[in-house]
C-alpha cells in the first residue's frame, strides 16, 4: 500500500481506505483528494512521495469550472446576457457564418467554433487573447446550435472577449479579484511567479504497447471535427502535447480560461463550497436562482469531440448526467489529465481531485469511485446527525 497522508473527519474513514486503494493500484506518482460539506473541510488526503497538500499541479479542463464561476457572478449581476450574439459584444466576431453565434452557444458547445484550421502552436494556446484572433476568420465546423461539439481550448477564449466588453476586465482577473483572492483558494488562472516552486510538473501516461496499439487506433484523424478540437490539426502536436500543456511556464503563467489553470484538490473542492455553500461562515458566492440557471442541462446526447457521455450545462458538465448519486443541481468540470471538481448542492458536497500522472486515453475512472464512497460518507453522517 502507498502512504496516505492529511485528514478525514470521523465518518469518513472508510473515504481515506478507498483513496489508498486507487493510489495503491497507480503506483507512486502521486495524487490529491479533497472535500468539503455544507462549507466543512471534511477531506483532505494527499499521497506521492513528491506530493503534499499543497502541491500545484496543472488542471486543464477542469480550469474551466473557475472561468464558468465568474461567468455565472456576471449573470447574477445582471450585467451579461448569454442569450445576445458573441458579436453584440465582440463586432469583429461577425464573420465566417459566426455572426448568430451567442455566449450561451459557446458555453454550452453549441457553436461550432473548436478550432482553426492549422492548429495552434503551444505559444498560441497559451494566451486567450491570441486564441481569440486566430478565431476571428475561422468557420465554424459545425451549423451553430443544431448539435455540439466540445471547444476544449478556445470556449473562454472567446467568452473573455465579451467578458472584457462587459466589465473592462478579463476572465483570469475577475477570477482572481472576487473568487480566489476573497477566500484565499489554492487554484489559479495565472500562476504568480512565487508560487512556481510549488508546481509539479504532470508526468505522461503509461500504458501495456497493446493498450497503447488501441488508443491510436481509434484516435481521431488530425483534420476531423475531434482532432481540430484536439489540436491534432497542428503540424507535431500529439496527445501527449494536450496532457503536457500545463508545464509550459507560459501557459502556467497567462492562465488562459480554457486549460491553462493551476491548483490542488484542495483547491478545488474550497473553491466550489465557496460558490454554492459558502466557506468559513460566509455567505456563498452564487444564489440558489443562480446556480438553478447554470445548472440547467442545455447539451445531452453524443458530442461530436468527446463522444458519449459528455453532457452541458451553462460553461460547466452536467455533473448529475455523469454522476448520477449527484442532485440535478450538480455542477463541476474534469480535466485531461484526470482532476476533477464538483459541487452538489443538494447534499452540499464538493470535491476536487489531482493526480501527478496523466490518466491513460483522458479518462480517470477512479473519481467515480471516490465521488461515490465520499457520497455514501456524506449521507451517512447526515443521516446520524
Amino acid at each position: 500500500m502507498v502512504e496516505v497522508h492529511g485528514f478525514v473527519a470521523e465518518g469518513y474513514e472508510q473515504v481515506r481506505a478507498e483513496f489508498a486503494a486507487v493510489v495503491s493500484e497507480e503506483g507512486d506518482p502521486g495524487a490529491q483528494l479533497a472535500a468539503f460539506v455544507r462549507g466543512r473541510r471534511v477531506v483532505d488526503l494527499w499521497s506521492g512521495s513528491e506530493v503534499s497538500g499543497t502541491t500545484l499541479t496543472g488542471l486543464h479542463s477542469t480550469s474551466k469550472g473557475a472561468a464558468a464561476l465568474v461567468i455565472a457572478l456576471l449573470i447574477q449581476d445582471g450585467v451579461l446576457d448569454v442569450d445576445r450574439p458573441v458579436a453584440d459584444y465582440w463586432p469583429r466576431f461577425a464573420q465566417s457564418g459566426k455572426e448568430r453565434i451567442t455566449v450561451r452557444d459557446m458555453l454550452v458547445h453549441r457553436s461550432g467554433v473548436v478550432g482553426v484550421d492549422g492548429g495552434f502552436t503551444v505559444a498560441e494556446l497559451a494566451d486567450d487573447r491570441v486564441i481569440a484572433e486566430r478565431l476571428v476568420g475561422q468557420r465554424p465546423y459545425f451549423e451553430p446550435g443544431t448539435v455540439h461539439g466540445y471547444g476544449g481550448f478556445v470556449t473562454y477564449a472567446v467568452v473573455g472577449e465579451v467578458v472584457r466588453a462587459v466589465t473592462g476586465a478579463t476572465v483570469r482577473e475577475l477570477f482572481e479579484q472576487r473568487i480566489r483572492a476573497p477566500f484565499d483558494l489554492d487554484i489559479h488562472l495565472g500562476l504568480p511567479a512565487d508560487l512556481e516552486h510549488r508546481y509539479l510538473p504532470i508526468l505522461p501516461w503509461r500504458a501495456t504497447p497493446e493498450a497503447e496499439a488501441a488508443f491510436a487506433a481509434n484516435s481521431p484523424a488530425p483534420h476531423s471535427i475531434a482532432g481540430i478540437a484536439y489540436n491534432l490539426n497542428a503540424h507535431g502536436f500529439t496527445a501527449a502535447d494536450v496532457m503536457a500543456l500545463p508545464n509550459d511556464s507560459t501557459v502556467r503563467r497567462l492562465g488562459q480560461a480554457s486549460a491553462g489553470g493551476v491548483g490542488s484538490a484542495a483547491g478545488i473542492a474550497a473553491m466550489y463550497a465557496a460558490a454554492t455553500t459558502g466557506i468559513d461562515g460566509r455567505e456563498p458566492l452564487l444564489s440558489l436562482e443562480t446556480i438553478a440557471t447554470v445548472s440547467t442541462i442545455h447539451s445531452g446526447g453524443r458530442d461530436l469531440v468527446r463522444g458519449d457521455s459528455a453532457p452541458y450545462a451553462l460553461g460547466f458538465e452536467a455533473k448529475s448526467l455523469l454522476t448520477p448519486f449527484l442532485g440535478a443541481y450538480a455542477i463541476g468540470h474534469t480535466g485531461s489529465a484526470g482532476s476533477d471538481g464538483f459541487a452538489d448542492p443538494h447534499s452540499g458536497l464538493t470535491y476536487g481531485y489531482t493526480r501527478r500522472r496523466a490518466a491513460f486515453a483522458f479518462n480517470a475512472p477512479e473519481n467515480a469511485r471516490l465521488a461515490a464512497v465520499l457520497h455514501r460518507a456524506a449521507t451517512h453522517v447526515a443521516a446520524a446527525a
